[in-house]
């Protein structure tokens, strides 16, 4: 069975997740052969790294929620945000362990900027081995850290970590080849030409929604583009880093090359300006809050190091009333609402139905959001579970205030609404998956992104009220419409004030690696301004 059959059979289902783990992982396989990618290397080197970390796969049996910092102790303390159950600890960086890990990295990069593509394309072989390989063991420790299920994991971690690997491997070279540029009669006998070359030692400092893949996109575009990259994670998922860290440096050591060429880092917030300003760093990726993101820039500026930033949204999904299969739409915006507990920056926040199409539209909603299933599916009977945890319950009084704001004004809250202490883990941190009906643009919870399993529904009068409810946010990350006119579709794809565009479909620019990237107070780059890109 074809992928793209077998995934349109899964969204037509009335549950957000049918698949099974190892549906999922076969699946991964039958669309990137291993076979296709011969060893590069060794595979000695990158089975050390499973039967080195086997041993802290699965938490220890400590109860209850453990606390970021030990009394008296300036260790991270990391816990499984499912059952609150302890993981391990992890000592932070300092500025002088930040000098330490730049000093080596640009040593590192010297002798990697002199590979050929060839040589590095050898490496992202390794890798995506190791990874198709081990994708169950990266998945658990991906669940472990953020609370998500597996099948979260296996779309949000896995499939598109090895999409982008693929991608780089068959049309990274190209990408980066030297380009020829037109001349004109003064200079009729020169030839223009633009190379891309290394920047030196980049930076990422990455958000905790997905641990692995946000870790190693960045990885993956910087060593293939000659660079070297320290990685900053998150505190919330610090645990894991040490695993991902390693899959990437043994990759590298099996191929011949220095791992110093990658470096990982977790610190306190107070330690971070003494990377993102630092001179070593010549370019700076950030993923998370338009808050922090001031900070970083600001902390960039006094070495002028420049920085791209990708910070939340707050996405619509415009349906119009012509869509062909409202069934079939239903089970994509479960999807794009509920991925990863609604902790996606492109997850859908706002569903905007044109009026004949709205009411027919939440009464499909209604029975399938209440059918969700909360839990952890690291369990023995975690394919029942369809919703995972939240990463902390720092922000539940908001969301329940924002819930309870829209309702005031005269919104409808039809299921959930407020946090869940789940009967079998009273430590985790879950919030119930919420359907939030008659909510209009003057109302909170439309303008402000909430990072949680809340499915907003707003009605809109046609389609130039479904876009303007669409731009009417501070926030212009991605954006999808549904519909059959082309006419309409193309309306509202010209007319959207967002980075990105799906038609008929819910984020699939992301799998195929179309450029990424937002507007307004979603994120800007001084480097590449985001183009809009739409896919049907």
């Amino acid at each position: 069975m074809h992928f793209g059959q077998k995934l349109d059979d899964t969204l037509l289902s009335s549950r957000l997740t049918m698949w099974d783990i190892k549906t999922v992982e076969k699946l991964m396989l039958h669309i990137s052969p291993i076979d296709q990618y011969p060893p590069a290397a060794t595979a000695l080197a990158v089975l050390l790294v499973t039967l080195s970390t086997a041993f802290w796969l699965w938490p220890r049996e400590d109860e209850g929620a453990v606390p970021y910092t030990a009394p008296g102790s300036n260790l991270i303390q990391c816990y499984c945000p499912a059952n609150g159950k302890l993981l391990g600890v992890v000592n932070p960086a300092s500025p002088a362990a930040i000098d330490r890990s730049i000093a080596k990295a640009q040593e590192a990069q010297v002798e990697w900027a002199k590979t050929s593509f060839a040589q590095r394309r050898r490496v992202l072989q390794t890798l995506l081995r190791y990874i198709l390989d081990n994708q169950s063991s990266i998945s658990t420790a991906a669940c472990l850290d953020s609370g998500k299920t597996r099948i979260d994991s296996s779309f949000g971690e896995i499939l598109v970590t090895v999409e982008k690997l693929k991608w780089t491997i068959l049309h990274g070279e190209k990408a980066l080849r030297s380009e020829r540029r037109p001349t004109n009669l003064l200079m009729c006998y020169k030839v223009n030409e633009v190379r891309w070359e290394p920047l030196g030692v980049v930076a990422a400092c990455v958000s905790w929604n997905y641990p692995f893949h946000n870790f190693m996109g960045p990885v993956i575009s910087s060593i293939f583009a000659g660079n070297g990259i320290v990685i900053k994670g998150s505190e919330n998922t610090a645990w894991s880093s040490t695993y991902f860290t390693s899959i990437v440096r043994s990759a590298l050591q099996a191929c011949g090359h220095s791992p110093a060429l990658v470096q990982s880092i977790i610190c306190w917030p107070s330690v971070a300006p003494h990377l993102t300003s630092h001179p070593g760093i010549s370019h700076i990726t950030f993923i998370g809050s338009k808050s922090v993101a001031h900070a970083v820039a600001a902390s960039a500026a006094k070495s002028l190091t420049p920085v791209c930033v990708e910070l939340g949204g707050k996405d619509a999904a415009i349906i119009l009333d012509d869509v062909p299969d409202i069934e079939k739409v239903a089970s994509i915006l479960l999807r794009g609402v509920f991925q990863s507990a609604g902790q996606n920056c492109i997850g859908i926040e706002r569903i905007v139905a044109c009026q004949g199409i709205y009411q027919q539209l939440t009464t499909i909603l209604e029975p399938r959001v209440k059918a969700l299933r909360l839990g952890s599916t690291l369990d023995e009977d975690g394919d029942n579970v369809d919703v995972g945890a939240m990463i902390s319950n720092n922000n539940f009084d908001r969301l329940e205030a924002l819930i309870a704001d829209a309702t005031r004004k005269g919104a409808r809250c039809l299921v959930g609404g407020k946090r869940y202490i789940h009967p079998r883990y009273p430590q985790g941190h879950y919030f119930e998956p919420t359907l939030l009906v008659d909510v209009t643009p003057d109302m909170a919870i439309s303008q402000e992104e909430t990072f949680a399993p809340i499915c907003v529904v707003m009605k809109a009068r046609g389609v130039d009220n479904a876009i303007q409810i669409s731009n009417s946010t501070n926030y212009g990350l991605g954006a999808s419409v549904f519909g059959r006119s082309r006419r309409d579709l193309g309306k509202v794809v010209q007319a959207s004030k967002s980075g990105m565009v799906s038609v008929n479909d819910f984020a699939v620019y992301y799998a195929v690696q179309l450029p990424f990237g937002g507007v307004k107070g979603s994120g800007k780059s001084p480097l590449v301004y985001p183009a809009l890109t739409a896919s049907s």
